[in-house]
Order: C-alpha cells, then sequence, then structure tokens
C-alpha cells in the first residue's frame, strides 16, 4: 500500500460519501448501547458526521493513520475468512481507537467496535474486513460525536491547578 496526500484526501472523501451507509450504523449502535444502559443517546446527522470526518483528517498524523487502517480494511480477505478474524478484528479496534482519539474514548472506541461487529454483517462478495471497516467507523465515530451525558459539562474529577 503506497500512502500519499492524494490518497488520504480520496480516504476522506470516501468516508463523507460513505455518510448514507455509516450514519445509521452510528445510530443503531447508540440506540443498543442507551438501551443497555438506561440512557437516551443523541442521533447523529449526516452533515454532523461528514463535519467530523473532516476534522479527523484535518489532523495530518491522525489522517494518515486512518487512511492506512481503512484501505488494508477494506483491501482485507481471507480465504475462509475465519483466520483472518484476528487481523480483521485488531485491525477495526485501532481504526475505531484512531478516530476516537485519546484516552480514554480511544479505549471506549476499542470496547463499542467489538459490540458494534457483533451487530454488522458484510454483503456476499464482500471482503472479510469490509464489515470490520464499517463497524470501527460506527464505533470510532460514535464515541467521538457528542449525545452521550456523561460526556456533558466537566468532569467532577478535574482538580484545579495549584498556585505557587
Amino acid at each position: 500500500m503506497r500512502l500519499t496526500p492524494a490518497r488520504v484526501r480520496a480516504e476522506r472523501d470516501r468516508l463523507r460519501d460513505g455518510a448514507d451507509g455509516i450514519v445509521p450504523l452510528i445510530d443503531d449502535t447508540r440506540d443498543a448501547l442507551g438501551d443497555l444502559f438506561g440512557t437516551d443517546v443523541g442521533t447523529v446527522s449526516v452533515e454532523r458526521y461528514r463535519a467530523e470526518v473532516d476534522a479527523v483528517f484535518a489532523d495530518g498524523d491522525r489522517a494518515v493513520n486512518v487512511a492506512a487502517l481503512c484501505g488494508l480494511l477494506r483491501e482485507l480477505d481471507v480465504e475462509g475468512d475465519y483466520p483472518g478474524f484476528v487481523v480483521d478484528e485488531l485491525l477495526g479496534r485501532q481504526l475505531a481507537a484512531t478516530i476516537a482519539g485519546e484516552q480514554p474514548l480511544a479505549l471506549l472506541a476499542e470496547a463499542t467496535f467489538h459490540f458494534a461487529d457483533v451487530h454488522t454483517h458484510g454483503e456476499d462478495g464482500e471482503t472479510a474486513g469490509a464489515d470490520d471497516l464499517d463497524a470501527a467507523l460506527a464505533a470510532g465515530f460514535q464515541t467521538r460525536l457528542p449525545g452521550w451525558e456523561w460526556r456533558e459539562g466537566e468532569s467532577p474529577f478535574a482538580v484545579e491547578p495549584t498556585r505557587e
């Protein structure tokens, strides 16, 4: 795989153009998680998703890694699929975490990837990594985007800086 600025831009455009498929996965994941945790989670609009894709790709270091992981998952196929189970899970987890950002969001996105992956199934004829790519995008962006009540406002654990 060769990554260039043009290829990274093309990946950004591909993710933006795929909003109609990814946004419903984000909202389905949020609905299912909200039911499990007894909370309402805000939905994501296509416009908000696209703006967040732009934000992810505005950070060049993050952008090149997201583009590489997307490309690997999109092209990954293993004869019989099962032997490739570990590698597509690893790549999907890393993609979700990279999209989500720093800790603790990265860890939450990795956990959410597994949840989303169980609920995401590829089409016949797709590569083994295609459904993991969709699950990773849904997990990473749903974690990164606002809508969770616990993320609204300041953390009660923030400590005031000392003044000396």
